[in-house]
């Protein structure tokens, strides 16, 4: 089981603080996710399909153990990092060329995209929003020639660190990006930061200020006419081990105190921060409740080979956000 936050001190916490715990398939294991994946990939078959869903989730659990324990291991506690990764995650033999346009997601399943809804269904239901990806549950994260200058997962600069949706009530607990193609250039890298790790850095004055609202994060583009940027907390929840909803991009303060306790939030998030060049096959888990994550800078080529991430994001209490799923779908509409 992960370490729990509990047992973190101010001495334990700082700039030599390990990765995130990695995991890694072994053969058999690989082979047989494989085999129930394959299964799954029919040629009717589509990856927003509530049928398909629930095929999903009954193959899901005839898994063994060796596959399914590191993400409910994970589930029930995340640990310090508040992230993980498994590898040895198939993926298809032939992989396409790698897209370049705007809005990119996956309809029909492949090797690659049905295990990785087999495996985030070991952690909740996937989820997605209409007004993102036009509400596929499986997206992709590659660069896109007219956007490589956005904060978004389509650009190319460097992504500040977030909270996935942190603009909204109803944002993901979890988060996974299964890499199908990595950076050729091996430039691009997953940065991870927890709360869990950075709170002992911060003074209790900070803490404080930090779990007030007086912070505002906006939506974006896709959202902003549907909704408005709500003032709240950044920390929330328990005190000795908070959660965590920001946008390092996007997230203001309302006045100059709680500007200052952003600046202190954001130097110590930097200092417990790691990176990840994520390999063909594998999964990098984020625990979107108390951690954070972004993207160094890159060159993409936009010749077919650039990095390629699956994204699927997860939510634990499916019912919590009803109101917003007509049919009981798993795509969230509207607020309004």
């Amino acid at each position: 089981m992960p370490q729990s936050v509990i047992q973190l001190d101010r001495r334990s916490v700082g700039r030599e603080v390990p990765p995130p715990p990695r995991h890694r398939l072994a053969e058999p294991a690989t082979r047989q996710l494989a085999e129930t994946a394959g299964s799954l990939c029919l040629d009717d078959a589509h990856l927003d399909d509530q049928g398909w869903l629930q095929q999903v989730r009954l193959a899901g659990a005839t898994l063994p153990a060796v596959i399914r324990d590191p993400l409910v291991c994970f589930g029930y506690d995340s640990g310090p990092a508040g992230a993980m990764v498994l590898g040895g995650v198939p993926t298809d033999r032939a992989t396409p060329a790698t897209p370049t346009v705007a809005g990119s997601v996956r309809r029909v399943p492949s090797l690659a995209s049905a295990a990785l809804m087999l495996l985030a269904q070991q952690l909740g239901h996937p989820v997605a929003y209409r007004q993102e990806k036009s509400g596929a549950l499986v997206q992709d994260v590659v660069p896109v020639p007219e956007l490589r200058t956005d904060q978004s997962n389509a650009g190319a600069v460097e992504l500040l660190m977030h909270t996935e949706n942190a603009f909204h009530p109803y944002r993901p607990d979890y988060v996974l990006l299964l890499c199908v193609r990595a950076d050729p250039a091996g430039e691009a890298g997953l940065r991870l930061s927890s709360v869990r790790r950075a709170l002992p850095l911060l003074d209790d004055r900070t803490i404080a200020t930090l779990r007030q609202p007086r912070f505002r994060t906006s939506p974006p583009r896709s959202f902003g006419e549907l909704m408005e940027a709500q003032v709240g907390p950044v920390l929330h929840g328990a005190v000795e081990d908070p959660d965590l909803c920001v946008d390092f991009a996007v997230t203001k303060a309302v006045d100059a105190e709680a500007t200052e306790a952003l600046a202190r939030l954001g130097r110590a998030m930097g200092e417990v921060t790691h990176e990840i060049k994520l390999q063909v096959g594998d999964l990098a888990v984020v625990d979107n409740r108390i951690s954070v994550h972004g993207r160094t800078a890159y060159q993409p080529r936009f010749d077919g080979t650039d990095r390629w991430l699956h994204r699927v994001y997860v939510q634990v209490d499916l019912r919590r956000s009803r109101q917003l799923r007509p049919a009981n779908g798993h795509v969230l509409d509207s607020l309004r």
